[in-house]
């Protein structure tokens, strides 16, 4: 069974993570669940939409020495199924924290936190592309 679209056509959340996943090497989306799911290889290192209720969140693999410090941030949280893996989510709804006038998502941030979480999961040759050593 073919889980529906969670998510429209240009939708600039998914829009501005994609041109962030997208420019990691060899880096391709597809469709898992309905959500838009980011590989490096054949491994996933983030999502966008932890849930039905939280779809305006990206899912991520944190360095396990960031784990801890991350889960402090309001905006963090242990998304279903991936959590009991060590993976983490973010709430792009929430600002952050501290910050209550900020009104925009620090993307600079998210940009971090995606290419720590394929830094996880990607092969050494697309870690070298990405170092610039080859």
């Amino acid at each position: 069974m073919e889980h529906p679209r969670l998510f429209e056509p240009g939708d600039p959340l998914v829009d501005r993570v994609r041109a962030l996943c997208l420019r990691l090497p060899e880096s391709v989306e597809a469709l898992s669940h309905g959500r838009p799911t980011f590989f490096a290889g054949k491994k996933v290192f983030a999502f966008v939409g932890s849930s039905m209720d939280r779809s305006n969140s990206l899912v991520f693999k944190p360095d396990p020495d960031e784990s801890l410090a991350l889960r402090q941030d309001a905006r963090i949280f242990i998304p279903p199924y991936w959590g009991p893996s060590g993976w983490l989510a973010i709430d792009l709804s929430l600002e952050p924290a501290g910050d209550a006038a900020a009104a925009a998502t620090d993307w600079q941030e998210i940009a971090e936190l995606i290419e720590t979480s394929y830094r996880q999961v990607a092969l050494k040759r697309q870690l070298a592309v990405l170092d610039g050593i080859m």
